[in-house]
């Protein structure tokens, strides 16, 4: 049975449930990760908390930061609803994921490999965990990078980026895939700005230890 982790953007994590369903009803064990980028982003303007980003990760200060646990919470409730029955709602914090804090950003952590027992229990019954991504501390972490970080941890066989673009798009086209190498000279040269950068590296650093990354249409190869 091959496993799954499938990160939803905040922008489409309602419509995402039909995806995760029709993966989960193909045999495979199947992981959610999801964002609020959106939901985050609105609930910070509406109490006059700024908003800012660097290197694709928020800036989160503690009030920031109850905020985005918040917004986090009810993009959690609304995906599991959609899911339905077989949906375990899980908050990244309360299930043990683990980060390296990133003081310079604030309350904002690094994500690392974790395999948390909820998740694995959830899994081995035949539900679908749905993560929301805070780690303890609690920090706010990117929710690539903590689908990344979970798919090392969990050694699932491949990590799935369900996103409102069609993939990485780099010359006026999509491109099918990209190699890791190719990638990290895109990166490193600051040719791609916006919400790919964190997804193609995550994506990256999932591929190089074996998951095989899936940004849209764009596979990223080792």
């Amino acid at each position: 049975m091959s496993r799954l982790v499938v990160k939803c953007g905040g922008a489409v994590a309602a419509e995402s449930a039909e995806t995760i369903l029709a993966l989960a009803h193909a045999g495979a064990e199947v992981c959610v990760v999801h964002g609020a980028g959106p939901q985050i982003t609105a609930e910070m303007r509406r109490f006059h908390v700024p908003v800012e980003f660097v290197g694709g990760r928020r800036v989160t200060s503690p009030a920031g930061l109850m905020l985005v646990r918040r917004s986090l919470i009810a993009v959690n409730e609304s995906l599991c609803a959609a899911v339905g029955s077989r949906s375990v709602s899980l908050i990244g914090d309360e299930i043990g994921l683990e980060a390296t804090p990133v003081p310079a950003l604030g309350l904002v952590g690094e994500p690392v490999p974790s395999r948390p027992q909820q998740v694995e229990s959830a899994l081995t019954a035949g539900k679908i965990p749905v993560v929301a991504p805070l780690a303890t501390g609690p920090l706010n972490v990117n929710a690539d990078e903590a689908a990344a970080a979970l798919a090392i941890g969990l050694e699932a066989d491949r990590l799935l980026f369900v996103t409102d673009v069609p993939g990485l798009l780099f010359g006026g086209s999509v491109l099918p895939s990209i190699r890791v190498l190719d990638a990290d000279r895109l990166l490193a040269n600051g040719e791609l700005e916006g919400g790919i950068v964190p997804k193609l590296q995550a994506g990256v650093r999932a591929a190089r230890v074996g998951v095989r990354a899936e940004i849209g249409e764009t596979a990223v190869l080792a």
